[in-house]
């Protein structure tokens, strides 16, 4: 039985459901998936790839955010049907790493089924309004899932031309109709992106682990474990310790009619280079410690750098597109974030992820006071 006290009067959430934190598990797994194909082969190539696969991935994954905000799983067919898109989301997951040498095709049926199983919940268990946005938008959305699948039956630029304008399709979208149909309920909608940006933080930790694989266990070894330890509650400070109740309250505050542009401004674009800095991050993280104390190649350097630097930079859009205080700030750590690279390449990994945690950690610090001092709170400060 669903919670009554989740849903809103008209039949949405308002807080998340525990089959939508059970729908997230596959994220989870896509993470890990994309994390690894940068670790495979580092560098630009595999950058290019990871930000691609996980751009068209992140458009439909969010879309089932705004789904279930209008669609309560509160009926066993309901439920039913988002355990179909959670398959189709984990073929996806698991097509990831040979997407663009073999798996394109499962990659791109997993894709129209996710899209499928979206717009059909959406146009037959919405409300009348939000049912009129996704009859606007799915034509989009199809669109998306063709190019998709096209891909997955071509290669080389072919196959990143089809991928690249599916994206490009999505990205647009928002722009090319009428969105202020669909109705967002703001406690719902944060904590649900939220959740998703704990998930992703959660991965770095994996990574943590699967970088000790056969790995013998020295007071280095642990130290440089602590450390990337310190890295991931930074990076969950930095989002959870006041934005994302900022978010929340920032979005409730637009009137119900405007509300659809902060949110996908927000909560979908700036999010991407957010989470895709969780993801090379995690990538980077994994690396260096496997190298510990030698220094590392500048793909690996850049990556743990520029991961955290790109989280920090997710945040800046985030700020500015909810017009939260000092969206600067955030600019500010990104670039101090980037500034460390060197240190991996001419001295030593371990040196490098201390450097990041210190820096992220005094830029976060600053901020909260600056917080505190404006006279606002939060849950945490």
């Amino acid at each position: 039985m669903t919670n009554q006290s989740a849903l809103s009067a008209d039949g949405g959430q308002v807080r998340a459901s525990t089959l939508e934190l059970f729908f997230d598990l596959v994220f989870v797994l896509t993470i890990t998936q994309l994390s690894h194909v940068y670790t495979h082969h580092p560098g630009w190539q595999a950058l290019a790839q990871v930000a691609l696969l996980f751009g068209v991935i992140w458009w439909m994954y969010s879309g089932y955010v705004w789904l279930t905000n209008e669609v309560a799983p509160n009926s066993s067919a309901r439920r039913t049907w988002l355990l179909v898109g959670m398959f189709a989301f984990f073929v996806l997951a698991l097509a990831i790493p040979d997407a663009f040498h073999g798996t394109g095709i499962a990659f791109g049926f997993g894709y129209v089924l996710v899209t499928a199983v979206h717009t059909a919940l959406f146009a037959s268990a919405g409300g009348t309004s939000a049912t009129t946005a996704i009859r606007r938008i799915a034509p989009l959305n199809a669109l998306a899932a063709a190019l998709v699948l096209a891909g997955g039956f071509v290669h080389d630029w072919v196959q990143y031309a089809c991928w690249i304008s599916a994206f490009a399709v999505q990205v647009i979208s928002p722009y090319l109709v009428d969105t202020g149909d669909f109705v967002v309920r703001a406690s719902h909608f944060c904590e649900r992106h939220g959740l998703v940006v704990i998930v992703a933080i959660g991965e770095s930790l994996v990574a943590i682990g699967a970088g000790l694989a056969g790995e013998r266990i020295t007071p280095e070894l642990i130290a440089t474990v602590g450390l990337g330890l310190c890295l991931a509650y930074v990076l969950w400070w930095a989002y959870f310790g006041v934005d994302d109740e900022r978010g929340e309250h920032a979005l409730a505050a637009v009137p119900d009619r405007e509300r659809s542009r902060p949110a996908v401004l927000a909560y979908g674009y700036a999010l991407y280079p957010l989470l895709i800095g969780v993801i090379v991050a995690a990538a980077g993280i994994q690396m260096s410690i496997a190298r510990g104390g030698v220094a590392s190649p500048v793909a690996v350097a850049a990556a743990l750098s520029g991961g955290v630097a790109l989280y920090f930079l997710g945040q800046f859009f985030f700020r500015l597109a909810l017009r939260l205080p000092r969206p600067w700030a955030r600019l500010l750590a990104a670039l101090a974030v980037a500034a460390t690279t060197p240190i991996g390449v001419y001295w030593v990994s371990w040196a490098q992820l201390a450097a990041i945690v210190i820096v992220a950690y005094a830029a976060v610090i600053a901020d909260d006071l600056l917080t505190l001092r404006s006279g606002e709170h939060s849950a945490y400060i």
